[in-house]
């Protein structure tokens, strides 16, 4: 922990904070949280996933509201501040309202022309959270790369079976997906409950299989397993996360992000919404020719 200097101003004792050594090494807070990622524990993991992937977030929101978001505690927050060399977590969002700024700075810097807000300043919690998914899609794009959706579609297209594996929220988006790619006739399972059933399809993964698993935030042990299942039977694995230091990324071969933050009491999926429906045009689009009667016959009924 670093130890904030003493220095007297007009006669009083003042208390000068001053960043971890490690801090300046990385020269970003996200940076440093990464490198430190390992030493975590299980529930400041979460914490630090949180901030990495939503920096403009932690920049302003109280340990309590961090704490929501990350699926935690408070204390939780706080001691995750102090495991990093901060005194406690307004030093931490301190170092997170820097790299906001630089990030901001950057963005503003690079781009060709100003971007037109959406509304007018005194925006309502309606807009803000129209705002929030308008940004969200836009990050998605900005940061899923060519060659990880060329190499997603690729693996789905080539494999002989494709488990798609979502639990609680993110059972709907894995069953959408299942329905997007069975209407182009691939084979595809879905498990997103600890059911008999589901637990049966797991069995069946093997060499052929894709295990695509969905997450938001720290991912359900049935996805893990899923996923550890393909790696170790020969098969392959994929992730869809707003998590990048997720469990589900470091085991998938293929990872796409995408962007999550909301100022709303949930986190936002419409940029995941966007990149499912995206996925399963690329698919579409590599041999067109071969499911347009399907589509053709699917639009008619």
């Amino acid at each position: 922990m670093s130890t904030p200097a003493t220095t007297r101003r007009n006669g009083r004792a003042v208390r000068e904070h001053s960043d971890p050594p490690g801090l300046q090494e990385f020269q970003s807070l996200s940076r440093y949280i990464q490198s430190q990622f390992e030493r975590c524990s299980r529930s400041q993991k979460d914490v630090a996933q949180y901030i990495v992937d939503h920096i403009d977030e932690a920049a302003f929101q109280t340990a309590e509201e961090l704490a929501k978001r990350a699926n935690t505690s408070s204390s939780t927050v706080v001691r995750f501040s102090q495991a990093l060399g901060f005194e406690g977590y307004p030093e931490l969002q301190a170092a997170a309202r820097e790299e906001y700024r630089r990030r901001n700075a950057e963005a503003q810097s690079t781009s060709a022309a100003a971007i037109t807000p959406l509304f007018a300043l005194d925006q309502s919690e309606f807009e803000a959270a129209l705002s929030a998914d308008h940004a969200n899609v836009g990050e998605t794009a900005r940061k899923v790369s060519r060659e990880a959706v060329e190499d997603m579609i690729v693996a789905i297209v080539s494999a002989e079976k494709v488990l798609l594996a979502g639990t609680d929220q993110m059972a709907f988006f894995a069953s959408y997906l299942r329905h997007l790619l069975m209407l182009l006739d691939l084979r595809v399972d879905v498990v997103t409950t600890p059911s008999q059933e589901a637990l049966s399809r797991l069995g069946r993964i093997n060499a052929q299989t894709l295990v695509i698993g969905f997450s938001a935030g720290r991912p359900h042990p049935l996805v893990v397993r899923a996923m550890k299942l393909a790696r170790h039977r020969g098969g392959h694995a994929a992730a869809i996360t707003d998590a990048t230091l997720s469990e589900v990324a470091q085991l998938a071969e293929i990872r796409l992000y995408y962007s999550s933050n909301s100022p709303a009491y949930v986190r936002s999926h419409t940029a995941l919404l966007a990149l499912i429906q995206a996925l399963a045009y690329g698919v579409y689009a590599r041999d067109a020719s071969q499911y347009e009667e399907r589509i053709k016959a699917f639009r008619l009924k």
